[in-house]
């Protein structure tokens, strides 16, 4: 944990991925350099959860966790038959991250949950995902080209944690074809795109449980939910 005057110590997920530098190309965990740079900027130290040999009792050390984006959930871990386009996902990743969701709730450990991970976060609490929201919503502004992020105009719910962040409107970076479906029990909605698609959602009963569907390390001009996954993990410390 960290002391007083240090700095907090936030856990990330990684991916799991071939990747290729110099002449080697192997399998390797990795994550997109903008997520650390956030949490530096916001005053945090980055550590790196690769999903191998996963233990929670790495979050003892922790003051923080993020669940960072990726790839598709695998509707098996919600009892859904895959849809057509669910055709990139990591079970091994998913069981990874449902240890630690579980761990830092169990330890109420301020966790801020990013695109995949407000994804996870639901599932691990006994929701459901829509598995291509063009079904659901018509278009494909939530992820309008391959690699191209595009950007939604939100509604928060006042009152809410994520209103105190980012108030009652915000303009946010967004990647996705998937979304909540069914809420699970112990999460609130607090933020919707225009369309209805969830944008954010807390847990209430823990000091700071944030998932949300964008992607707010593509814009560290506004650092505001990183700051607020800092300060709260100050105040734990």
């Amino acid at each position: 944990m960290a002391s007083n005057g240090s700095r907090p110590r936030i856990g990330i997920t990684t991916y799991l991925e071939p990747a290729a530098w110099g002449i080697w190309q192997r399998e390797a965990a990795l994550l997109p350099r903008a997520y650390l740079d956030g949490v530096v900027a916001a005053g945090g130290v980055p550590l790196l959860l690769p999903p191998v040999g996963t233990d929670p009792s790495v979050l003892d050390v922790l003051d923080g966790l993020i669940v960072s984006g990726g790839c598709d959930v695998d509707p098996v871990s919600y009892g859904a038959t895959p849809h057509p386009e669910t055709i990139d996902t990591r079970p091994g990743r998913d069981e990874h991250e449902r240890v630690l969701i579980q761990g830092a709730l169990d330890r109420d450990l301020p966790l801020l949950a990013i695109c995949r991970g407000l994804q996870m976060l639901n599932v691990t609490l006994g929701g459901k995902l829509h598995q291509h929201l063009p079904d659901v919503v018509a278009h494909e502004a939530h992820r309008p080209e391959a690699a191209v992020f595009g950007t939604t105009e939100v509604k928060v719910e006042p009152g809410t944690l994520t209103a105190r962040i980012l108030g009652e409107r915000t303009g946010v970076r967004c990647y996705h074809h998937q979304a909540i479906d069914v809420l699970a029990p112990g999460l609130t909605v607090t933020a919707r795109a225009g369309d209805g698609t969830v944008e954010a959602a807390e847990a209430p009963d823990h000091g700071f449980v944030l998932g949300v569907q964008s992607h707010p390390e593509e814009n560290l001009d506004d650092l505001r939910l990183f700051a607020a996954l800092i300060a709260a993990a100050r105040s734990r410390s």
